[in-house]
């Protein structure tokens, strides 16, 4: 597990609110975020004292993130989780798959992973299953009976 957990979950709620607001893949918005995304991890505890929406903001500006097409949120028939549901989602298959590693490779490999974008069917119920199921199926790789 990660010494700063709400560091990770801050991060990755973050990832996800700015790929909304963007309508780009959370992938392409790490990649955008390039050393930012240290930044964001280190100093959450900072950047949580302002809304939201004014740090994603602040950081599109800063990294040039341009509106994309990945529009996953329409597509969805059912109740849509929000950024902080998917954000403790990702948090959580991190910390239970990437034990020693370094966080950014973590966040990276989890991101550009076949199970992220098997997470962000919310048509599914994937993305509501037990922690130690998605860590497995992860680990896997593929979605386990």
């Amino acid at each position: 597990m990660f010494k700063k957990d709400s560091s990770l979950f801050y991060t990755c709620s973050l990832i996800e609110f700015i790929a909304r607001k963007t309508k780009n893949h959370p992938k392409y918005v790490i990649k955008s975020l390039g050393n930012d995304l240290e930044r964001i991890y280190e100093f959450e505890d900072v950047f949580h004292c302002e809304p939201i929406e004014k740090v994603a903001d602040d950081f599109i500006t800063r990294n040039n993130i341009s509106n994309g097409n990945f529009d996953y949120i329409s597509k969805c028939e059912y109740r849509i989780p929000g950024y902080w549901d998917i954000g403790k989602v990702f948090e959580r298959l991190i910390e239970d798959c990437y034990i020693q590693e370094d966080v950014f490779t973590a966040i990276r490999e989890v991101y550009n992973s076949w199970l992220a974008d098997k997470i962000y069917n919310f048509n599914s119920d994937l993305y509501f299953q037990p922690r130690d199921y998605l860590a497995e199926c992860y680990k896997e790789g593929k979605i386990l009976e």
